[in-house]
Parts: structure tokens; C-alpha cells; sequence
């Protein structure tokens, strides 16, 4: 088994450092320095792979510390309305709930299993076993020093704080056994790449659950949740067995890695699954047409046609929006502490919502949606790359973006206006004005942003794989810029009027560097 594993890693390592170097060569300017050569590096594959290895361990720990630091202390800190350890172990037992049946380290069908067990056809049950066994001892060596400093932090006793990580993997281990039993009765598919509306729900409702119980002052009783965790090890321990000797590893990949025969070539993998994601929902309906001219009839049919597509979730964001704050409302009307608490956060806490609104923003659905089904058809006709013709077009998409992204974001900012009002009100009526309009701001920055990102970049090759290497790193530093707003403790009024601000300049700069730019970057790649 160990030998088994060794020739896996060295597998996962080679492809990844060759991701790397892949995508340092499209990256702009970088990666013209970059010769075709140095996949043949011997010495930057050393390299590469004591850096793979490192970032094994580092990761092992890094991604443990980051969830507990962020996810318990810093939301923590805001739910004072119960003893700081008992909110602590209720935060922590819910949100495992999630982790493990949404991701169970088993039934993830990533590339290392394909080429692992497709292409050098190893043994499926050996295989599973050995990375499953080192995902299983990342988890609980991950987790055990920082829920142990967490959990000491927050009051947690020691033996409790030690009892975590076992739980985690527990937890992880009894949902294995279900998808197992389930797979042996019915044959359903348990890749958890493909998890039903169902389980989002779930999802949903338990995230609601950890953050809004304690709000209202009400938390889980710790003696029930260290029994539920003793019985959540308890079958964890039971269901190795299960695990161990389950018989069908191999027709369960091969059910798993189904969507990935299209071979080493990753472009019909890609290609397949962002066309049958889209294509049922696109309108055939040939009598769909529009009584204006020019760009804005073609702009208006695509509309009207992928109506499914790119307002579909934006009308669920919306109903979920009026619902938590309707929910919300009431809570503060009916237990003076939670409206306190409310209070208090929307007074200092808007830069939380940057992040919030990076997460609903629907920019890169829709470019996506204009380059497989509009763009990457147009851009082979000359007239349709001329300057004029992409501003003309950037800012009638532009318009259509914001539509769609500013439903919700209204909800959201007239919803914390109502919050403000109810909760117990401000003496400054600015903040009344300065909610909405920073959350209708900050939507409008995002549909600029992305869609500026795809004129500029333009991300997609012919079989809409994304391949700039450019556009990865942006989104990741946008992620990055966001995620660290949700430290930021400042008056909601700065805060969104240099929001407002920011984005107006934004939409001014962004305009003039498309019109200048993007007749030579809005091309097909090759």
C-alpha cells in the first residue's frame, strides 16, 4: 500500500509542478521569459517537488489554523449572548456536520485518481485506501494543535479540545460508511463534486443554524454535543471496516472518473461539462425576437435566450435575501438582545458585506455565458474586434450585468436599512441612505470588475477552458482583497462612502481601458 502511494504522489507532484510551469508561461509578461525547455529542468523538478512536499505539510496545518481562526474566534466574538467555549463547540459540531458529508476526502473525482486509475490502471482499492488513510491522519494531526489552542483560548477544556479532531474524522468516516451502504443498494453515484439541491438546503440550514442560534442567545448544550461526538467516533471506528473491505473501489471510480474518458486531454473534459451545465437551460424558442436595432437587438435576444442561465440564481439570491431579512427583523423584535447585537454590527461591520456580495456576484457566469455562446462564434469576424464596437458592446453588457447583480444587492441593502431601523435605529439618517447605496456600489464594482477582467484577458480558449494565467491570478487577488475586508472593523459610514466612491472611478477607468486595450487583447486564444 505504501508502494502504492509512493508512485501516486510522485504522480500528483509531476503534474502539478507542470501546472505550474504551465501557467507561469501564460501569465502576461512572465511568461515570455519563460522557455518551452524548462519542463525538461531536471533540477527545477527537484525543486518543484521539495516545494510539493512542503506545501503538503505546511497546508496540513495552515488550512486547520486559517478555519478555526476565522470561522470560530473571529465570527466568534461577535455572539457574546453565551459563555464564549459553549459557542466555540456549537459553531465547531454544526459546521463539521457540513464539512463531512459535503466533503469526505473519498469521493472526489480529481485528475490524480484518473490518470492514477484509468491510465496506469493501479489497483482502485489500494489506492483509495492509502490516500484516504493520509487524508484521515491530515485531518486529525491538522486540527489537534490549533483546536487545542482555539479551544483553550476560548474556555474549551483540554480533554473536550482533544476530542475534536478524532470527531472531525469520525464524522467524516460514518458519512463514508453511508455512501458506501447507499452505493451497494441502489448504485447512485457518491461523488461529492455533485451534490443535489437537497444537500445544499442542508447545507444552507446548518450554516444558518451556527451563526443565527447564538445571536439569539441559544446554543447546542455542550453535554450533547460531546455525546453526539463520543457516538460520531464511536462509528467512525466501526465503519473502517467497511471501508477497508468494501469490494466495488474500482466500478465506483470508474462511475466517479466517468465524466473525464475523454482521455489526457483535458480541453473535452472541459468543454462537456460547461456545455451540458448550460445548454439545457439556454431557450430554443425560435419565435424569441426584439424590436430594436443593432447591437441592442443582438444584445437583447442573447438575453431573452439565457434568461435560465443568468437570472435563475440571481432570483434565488433574491428570495433568500427578503427571507433572512424578514427572519432577522423579527428576531429584533422580539428579543431585545439580538437587536442589540445587531445594532452594534451593522454600525461597524459593513466591510464584512465586501465579501458577501464578491460571493453572489454573477460576473463570471455571465462572461461565461457570452463566450461559449456569442463570443467565441463572433470574435472570427474582424468588424466585431474594432474599438468602437467592444465599447459599445462592454457597456450595453455592462448595463445588462448590473441589472441583474443590483436585484439582490437592493434586497440586501434596503434589508440591513430595515435591520438598522428595527434593531433600534441610528441619530446619524445617513446611515439609513448610506447601507443601501454602498451594497448597490459594491455590486456594480464586481459586474465591472469581471466583465473588464474578460475584455482585457479574455480567459477562454475555443473549447472555453480557462487559460490566462493573468485571470487566475486577479481572481485570486480580488478573492484575497475581499476575504481580508472581513477583518476590518471601520464606520459604516467611511466605509461606504469611499466604497461609492471607489466604484464610480472604477467604471471611468475600466471604460477608457477597454476602448483603448481590448481591440488587441479580446481575441481567440489558441
Amino acid at each position: 500500500m505504501f508502494k502504492t502511494f509512493r508512485t501516486a504522489f510522485a504522480l500528483k507532484n509531476t503534474y502539478r509542478v507542470n501546472g505550474i510551469i504551465y501557467a507561469i508561461r501564460r501569465t502576461f509578461l512572465v511568461g515570455k521569459l519563460v522557455p518551452v525547455s524548462l519542463y525538461r529542468s531536471q533540477g527545477l523538478k527537484v525543486f518543484a517537488n521539495i516545494l510539493s512536499v512542503a506545501w503538503e505539510v505546511i497546508s496540513a496545518f495552515l488550512g486547520k489554523c486559517l478555519y478555526l481562526l476565522v470561522l470560530m474566534c473571529g465570527l466568534g466574538e461577535l455572539l457574546d449572548k453565551a459563555p464564549q467555549w459553549q459557542v466555540f463547540l456549537h459553531i465547531f459540531f454544526v459546521l463539521t456536520i457540513i464539512g463531512a458529508y459535503m466533503n469526505t476526502y473519498l469521493f472526489n473525482a480529481t485528475r490524480d485518481k484518473y490518470y492514477a486509475i484509468s491510465l496506469m490502471r493501479m489497483n482502485a482499492r489500494t489506492y483509495m485506501l492509502s490516500f484516504y488513510i493520509y487524508a484521515m491522519l491530515r485531518v486529525v494531526v491538522g486540527f489537534l494543535p490549533f483546536t487545542i489552542l482555539f479551544g483553550r483560548m476560548s474556555g474549551v477544556p483540554l480533554w473536550i479540545c482533544l476530542l475534536l479532531p478524532l470527531f472531525v474524522a469520525g464524522g467524516k468516516l460514518c458519512c463514508v460508511w453511508i455512501y458506501l451502504v447507499r452505493y451497494e443498494r441502489t448504485g447512485r453515484n457518491p461523488d461529492e463534486n455533485k451534490l443535489n439541491k437537497w444537500d445544499w438546503i442542508l447545507a444552507a440550514v446548518l450554516l444558518a443554524a451556527a451563526y443565527g442560534l447564538p445571536c439569539l442567545g441559544i446554543v447546542i448544550p455542550w453535554q450533547a454535543i460531546v455525546a453526539l461526538m463520543a457516538l460520531a467516533i464511536l462509528g467512525g471506528a466501526l465503519s473502517v471496516k467497511k471501508v477497508a473491505r468494501f469490494p466495488f473501489y474500482r466500478e465506483l471510480c470508474q462511475m466517479m472518473l466517468a465524466e473525464k474518458k475523454s482521455g489526457l486531454d483535458p480541453k473535452v473534459t472541459s468543454q462537456k461539462l460547461v456545455q451540458e451545465a448550460s445548454r439545457k437551460k439556454i431557450s430554443t424558442d425560435v419565435s424569441i425576437t426584439s424590436k430594436k436595432k443593432g447591437f441592442e437587438y443582438f444584445n437583447e435576444l442573447f438575453i431573452k435566450r439565457h434568461r435560465r442561465i443568468l437570472w435563475n440564481s440571481a432570483r434565488r439570491v433574491t428570495i433568500g435575501a427578503l427571507v433572512a431579512a424578514a427572519a432577522g427583523a423579527g428576531a429584533c423584535l422580539l428579543n431585545g438582545q439580538a437587536a442589540q447585537v445587531v445594532n452594534e454590527s451593522l454600525m461597524r461591520l459593513l466591510p464584512v458585506f465586501l465579501f458577501v456580495m464578491y460571493a453572489l456576484n454573477r460576473g463570471t457566469a455571465f462572461t461565461q455565458a457570452l463566450f461559449m455562446n456569442c463570443d467565441h462564434s463572433m470574435l472570427t469576424y474582424s468588424f466585431y474586434k474594432k474599438p468602437g464596437t467592444i465599447l459599445r458592446l462592454f457597456w450595453i453588457r455592462l448595463r445588462e450585468i448590473t441589472k441583474i447583480n443590483l436585484a439582490p444587492a437592493a434586497v440586501i441593502g434596503l434589508g440591513l436599512s430595515l435591520l438598522l431601523y428595527v434593531s433600534g435605529g441610528t441619530g446619524a439618517w445617513i446611515n439609513y441612505v448610506i447601507l443601501p447605496v454602498s451594497i448597490l456600489a459594491m455590486s456594480v464594482f464586481f459586474s465591472v470588475h469581471y466583465l473588464t477582467l474578460y475584455y482585457l484577458l479574455q480567459p477562454y480558449n475555443a473549447e472555453t477552458e480557462l487559460k490566462s494565467g493573468t485571470y487566475k491570478l486577479l481572481s485570486w487577488v480580488t478573492y484575497l482583497f475581499c476575504y481580508m475586508f472581513m477583518q476590518v472593523r471601520m464606520s459604516s459610514l467611511v466605509f461606504g462612502a469611499a466604497m461609492i466612491i471607489f466604484s464610480l472611478l472604477y467604471c471611468a477607468v475600466a471604460g477608457v481601458l477597454v476602448y483603448k486595450y481590448a481591440g488587441r487583447t479580446f481575441r481567440l486564444r489558441n
